[in-house]
């Protein structure tokens, strides 16, 4: 039998002696490689950022609405438009009797355009907010202050501002103390918010926070309010806060035993599980497609191998007759055939990588390389390389040695 060594020259001078044929077998397995990291650091870092900064509410915090946090399906979202508000009689409800809740407050958005002298901003997302949800909102201040709650009960014309309206209103000077129009109506900025970037393309960081009660008088009845409770002490904790802030809604709005509840609670899990749900689908599909790019390059390299074993006759049949096992043969065609593979393989990878990095640089879309990835794209061309590769491998050994040499 011959030693590792002398199986991996042969196998390499084999390769070197088709140059163009080795190159273009390799080419279609580093395309489905290439196609499979690529594919896999995108969901990875969409996976984390998403779970980073669109479920930014902490594990200790939970929320209650009138329409559904996390559903895809659309059906129940038309159905929810039509239940009653969640009002600010209902925060004071949960925050009054709800013994379990630590802190609890309330919030409300809306659509508006943002104004300041000549610039405009349209879509900016207007919250108003409780005092109390300063120590519920995980979004950072990075300068200025929030407001008080002697102005949440004056309703205050104050405003705490992204960074966007800041980059389109005042460029590199403080924002603090200036003015800007929120919906038609003036307010003095107090507060800037740290950058939060975009996830998956949308602007995280157009919006302008002010007082509940300011909000209220601004857009009226027209807005449900969504309740945010703040419940650190554990799982157990947790779920009973939920539970007694349910039965405090169940009672205000006269749900009975049976009948099915009007309102819906919000976790970070909630928009963690949604969001796997989505992108689980989008990984099967493009998996299956790179699966595909993977099985097609396969092919080629089972083909190329049963050519290079027709065209090499002769030769397996002088290395038989000079005492090479049909094992010995085996070998060969087989370490030439992983060897291409995982050449290709590694090449898939760097490329794969090199993807990513430049779509997480110059898209939004974000990715993370890491190194089990690298793993599995080694793994899956060896796969393919002993697979696609026995067959040929087999045939070369099984060629009757005096038949070979008759070859011409």
């Amino acid at each position: 039998m011959l030693r590792a060594s002398d199986t991996l020259a042969l196998s390499f001078d084999a390769l070197r002696a088709h140059r163009l044929r080795t190159v273009l077998t390799i080419l279609g397995l580093t395309i489905g490689v290439t196609t499979l990291i690529t594919v896999v650091t995108i969901v990875q870092g969409a996976n984390a950022y998403v779970e980073t900064k669109v479920a930014g509410l902490g594990s200790d915090v939970f929320q209650l609405a009138r329409t559904p946090f996390a559903v895809t399906d659309f059906e129940i979202v038309l159905k929810a438009l039509r239940y009653k508000h969640v009002t600010y009689d209902d925060y004071q409800a949960v925050a009054g009797q709800c013994w379990e809740c630590t802190i609890t407050g309330a919030s409300g958005t809306a659509q508006v355009r943002a104004r300041h002298r000549e610039a405009e901003v349209q879509d900016v997302n207007l919250t108003g907010q409780t005092t109390s949800m300063e120590r519920i909102d995980t979004r950072p201040i990075e300068r200025g202050r929030y407001f008080t709650e002697v102005e949440h009960q004056q309703a205050a014309r104050v405003c705490l501002i992204g960074s966007t309206l800041r980059e389109r209103f005042f460029a590199d000077a403080d924002p603090i103390g200036r003015i800007i129009r929120l919906a038609n109506q003036e307010f003095t900025v107090i507060g800037l918010y740290e950058k939060n970037g975009a996830v998956l393309g949308q602007d995280t960081d157009n919006f302008a926070v002010l007082p509940l009660s300011t909000f209220l008088e601004m857009r009226g009845l027209r807005s449900s309010l969504t309740i945010n409770v703040k419940a650190p002490g554990g799982a157990a904790a947790f779920e009973r806060a939920m539970d007694h802030a349910r039965q405090i809604l169940r009672a205000r709005r006269h749900i009975g035993p049976n009948q099915e509840e009007d309102f819906f609670i919000g976790t970070k899990e909630s928009y963690i599980q949604l969001w796997q749900q989505i992108s689980g689908a989008f990984f099967a599909v493009f998996i299956m497609v790179s699966s595909i790019s993977g099985v097609v390059g396969g092919i080629v390299i089972m083909n190329v191998m049963l050519v290079s074993v027709t065209e090499r006759t002769k030769e397996i049949g002088i290395r038989r007759a000079m005492g090479a096992s049909g094992l010995d043969i085996l070998r060969q065609f087989l370490t030439e055939s992983v060897m291409q593979c995982l050449l290709g393989g590694v090449l898939g990878i760097a490329l794969g990588f090199g993807l990513a990095e430049l779509l997480n640089s110059l898209t939004a879309f974000p990715a993370a390389v890491q190194g089990k990835v690298a793993v599995l794209g080694v793994v899956l061309s060896s796969a393919v390389g002993l697979f696609f590769g026995i067959y040929p491998a087999a045939r070369a050994a099984r060629l009757d040695p005096v038949e070979a040499l008759r070859t011409e």
